[in-house]
């Protein structure tokens, strides 16, 4: 099948550089100190069902409905549009992951687009499995001087500024919050606070970041999108629908991701239920999808 867009894709050395600037040390602490405490998570002193609970719930708004629906199918493609409360809280759930601000986030997202599998892609899946994963964001890139012309629809509203420059503090909030729930269930506050902060955290980061690095690794490719991305059922699962890559970058404004046969895509389900609930509208799908699906 042909794919649904065309792109302009940089031959390998027209854009982007090989060889990486500096090393972002700031970024390489944090997340050496976020994986660090979610092994203290994991010590048997913190477990509990009700700490389980936490993950799993945090695990749904913010993987689902923060960074599945609100940064990436609503906002980074607008494969969808709902009221501006339902977006600002999207957007919301999706800052509550600590993958960056909206702005951010989204301007990445597209300049990926832009330039997938190609020297100026800053997860070129062609550096390997690492580079395309994590390592990459431990350096400065040269070709990600140009994302943020990439969203001036974002910037030019004020709360996504903010969330933008304050993102980290509601790290703070939900950990007080966290504290709170436990001290007063019993369950433990710190218990909570580690299990609903640094243990799901790691878990979304790697989840998330299995779409840019194993998609583009393993999988099927139905479609000619015209880089290396690919259909895999296992990340698939981890991300809610995420996983059928190769279909998302075939048509990459579509609110939905699976529509062949088995491709369980939960993202899309909360999307229709969304439109079902005349809350999501203008909501886009490629002829290969079929509407009723």
């Amino acid at each position: 099948m042909r794919r649904a867009t065309s792109l302009h894709r940089p031959r390998r050395g027209e854009q982007g550089s090989q060889k990486p600037y500096s090393q972002r040390w700031a970024t390489i602490l944090f997340m050496a100190a976020i994986h660090a405490l979610a092994l203290v998570a994991l010590m048997p002193r913190f477990w509990s069902i009700t700490a389980v609970a936490t993950l799993l719930v945090l695990y749904w708004v913010t993987a689902c409905l923060g960074v599945t629906i609100g940064y990436h199918r609503m906002l980074s493609h607008r494969a969808f549009r709902v009221p501006t409360w339902l977006e600002r809280f999207f957007a919301t759930c999706g800052a509550l992951s600590c993958q960056h601000g909206p702005i951010d986030w989204v301007g990445l997202h597209r300049h990926h687009h832009k330039f997938s599998d190609t020297d100026a892609d800053h997860h070129d899946s062609n550096k390997g499995f690492w580079w395309s994963h994590m390592g990459w964001m431990f350096h400065e890139i040269p070709a990600m001087g140009a994302v943020p012309r990439l969203t001036g629809d974002l910037a030019r509203d004020p709360y996504y500024r903010w969330l933008n420059s304050w993102f980290l503090s509601l790290q703070l909030v939900l950990g007080l919050l966290l504290f709170w729930i436990g001290t007063v269930s019993g369950a433990g506050g710190w218990a909570l606070v580690l299990w609903g902060i640094p243990l799901r955290l790691v878990v979304v980061y790697h989840v998330t970041w299995l779409v840019n690095s194993a998609t583009h690794c393993w999988g099927a490719t139905p479609h000619d999108s015209g880089d290396r991305s690919r259909n895999n059922a296992w990340v698939a699962a981890l991300t809610f629908g995420e996983g059928w890559h190769n279909n998302h970058h075939a048509y990459p404004h579509s609110a939905r991701h699976g529509w062949g046969p088995g491709q369980i895509d939960l993202t899309w389900q909360h999307i229709r239920l969304l439109r079902a609930l005349g809350l999501a509208r203008q909501v886009r799908l490629p002829q290969a999808a079929s509407p009723q699906g």
